[in-house]
């Protein structure tokens, strides 16, 4: 066999069963674990909240991040977990071996974009200790017999 047909046969079995168009794959091999907190195990759960916890006080260290903007009861906004968790998986994947080297300005951007999200997100008033927010509810907001004749329609038009 050719070298050229080396490199194609090694090539085929290296693609084998990988699909292009495939974006469901895993972030673990770059050494970062996607977090989705609505389907988060009990089991999993000290886990992730310890890797995030050790991240993000690190990260607004780093950073000189505001308590006005991060507060330090963060944990308790689910807005600003969410935030935060996407952050940190992006970091990882921004700072992984693998990357090329756009990477971490890439990172730098997300963070650039991503600190007045994170104001809004949390929207202050912790600054003398936790204040909860009042979360919003849909119990009794929709009228069931209003929802099913506008659903009734496609409302293209």
């Amino acid at each position: 066999m050719s070298d050229q047909g080396e490199v194609e046969a090694l090539l085929a079995r290296e693609l084998a069963g990988f699909g292009f168009g495939d974006r469901h794959g895993s972030s673990e091999p770059l050494g970062a674990r996607i977090i989705n907190w609505r389907g988060l195990a009990d089991d999993d759960a000290a886990d992730a909240w310890v890797r995030l916890r050790e991240w993000v006080e690190w990260m607004t260290v780093r950073y000189n991040v505001a308590v006005s903007v991060i507060p330090q009861c963060w944990w308790k906004h689910g807005g600003l977990v969410e935030e935060l968790s996407a952050l940190h998986i992006a970091h990882q994947a921004a700072f992984d071996d693998s990357d090329t080297g756009f990477g971490p300005i890439g990172w730098h951007e997300r963070l650039a974009i991503a600190l007045p999200r994170i104001s809004r997100a949390y929207g202050g008033g912790c600054n003398n200790g936790h204040r909860p927010s009042k979360p919003r509810t849909w119990e009794s907001a929709t009228d069931e017999q209003e929802w099913d004749t506008w659903t009734s329609q496609a409302h293209g038009n």
